[in-house]
């Protein structure tokens, strides 16, 4: 029996891309543009600046990126940036079965020393999940579930070639590097500083056991990513937030910014989705894990050897990089979390 593709040495998964073209102006990008607007969004928490912009009578959003705006741009010292580089190579075009990613185009090389781009995405904002607290309908749950799940068999086995985010940095994500350069920054955006008070509150909340664990990851996650990458790999949007997300007309997932894309473990996007969505999500933690599997097994990844491992260690991850946010919660979110980190944590 042949050894599953991440073990065998060697072999990596290799995609049918089609390149995407970068424009080298914002001049050339808007030449058709009638009409620019600023404005603000959930996604300038980041330090990212948008424009609404109508091109032959169509709404458009532009979005800029550039590592002086944006503190996880920062944190990742991605110069180029990623969300470009995937717009150019048409990893960004994976799945298009299942995923509406509203991009049109895209220019690079802008700001200081060209490290900027600006992303032409249409406007699709009345197609997104609404902000808010209500929960998400049962129905739209499992089909972003299953979209995600498409999206990363699209690409299992896929190892990055391209230079996008870099496997270890997401998991340092709210790390003491970041937050202690932020801080030097004078905190030029607020999440930073909040995530600087969610540790301290972290500190005092979680078991004695699960604080000492997870501060030692947060300052040095080789062990864990050591561990994950003993699971398969695949192609990450890295964001899988309700925020980025919404429903399009024909049925696909609409999904927006790609910041942090680039290869890890299926389960990361799991664990991201129940860690940020949790107060909005129609079912229990358990049933979205189970529903994500499912979904996984029915586009033709075989789970039955790699799932708990990865699954433990993802969870884990998801508290090295949110453990500060579950601190503001209530007890049996932050409880959930943590018992589940124990888990994470016997698998090292």
């Amino acid at each position: 029996m042949p050894l599953p593709l991440w073990e065998s040495e060697g072999v990596e998964t290799a995609l049918a891309l089609t390149p995407r073209v970068v424009v080298g102006s914002l001049e050339e990008l808007l030449a058709d543009a009638s009409e620019r607007s600023p404005f603000l969004t959930s996604d300038s928490k980041s330090g990212n600046s948008f424009e609404r912009v109508v091109i032959n009578g169509e709404a458009h959003v532009v979005k800029y990126v550039h590592v002086d705006d944006d503190f996880t741009i920062r944190a990742l010292g991605d110069l180029g940036p990623s969300a470009l580089r995937v717009w150019s190579s048409g990893l960004i075009d994976l799945s298009p079965a299942h995923i509406d990613h509203a991009v049109v185009a895209a220019a690079g090389g802008l700001g200081r020393n060209g490290w900027g781009a600006a992303i032409l995405m249409r406007d699709v904002g009345s197609e997104l999940v609404p902000p808010g607290d209500d929960r998400i309908t049962l129905q739209q749950h499992h089909s972003l579930l299953d979209h995600c799940a498409a999206l990363s068999a699209s690409a299992w086995g896929w190892h990055d070639d391209i230079g996008l985010t870099p496997y270890a940095a997401r998991f340092q994500f709210f790390g003491p590097g970041m937050i202690e350069a932020e801080r030097d920054l004078g905190f030029p955006t607020p999440v930073p500083k909040i995530a600087a008070t969610g540790w301290e509150r972290f500190a005092d909340r979680a078991p004695a056991v699960v604080r000492r664990a997870i501060d030692e990851l947060r300052h040095d996650v080789d062990p864990l990513v050591d561990a994950l990458r003993s699971t398969p790999s695949t192609f990450l949007h890295g964001d899988w937030k309700l925020g980025n997300l919404g429903a399009a007309a024909d049925g696909r997932t609409i999904l927006l910014d790609w910041s942090y894309p680039g290869e890890g473990p299926a389960c990361h996007e799991l664990g991201w989705y129940l860690a940020l969505n949790a107060a909005r999500l129609p079912e229990s933690k358990e049933a979205t894990i189970e529903s994500f599997r499912a979904s996984l097994e029915h586009h033709g990844v075989d789970t039955a050897t790699w799932w708990d491992r990865q699954l433990g260690l993802s969870l884990l991850a998801a508290l090295v990089q949110f453990g500060w946010e579950k601190a503001f919660g209530d007890e049996d979110e932050l409880r959930w979390w943590c018992d589940h980190a124990v888990v994470g944590l016997s698998l090292l």
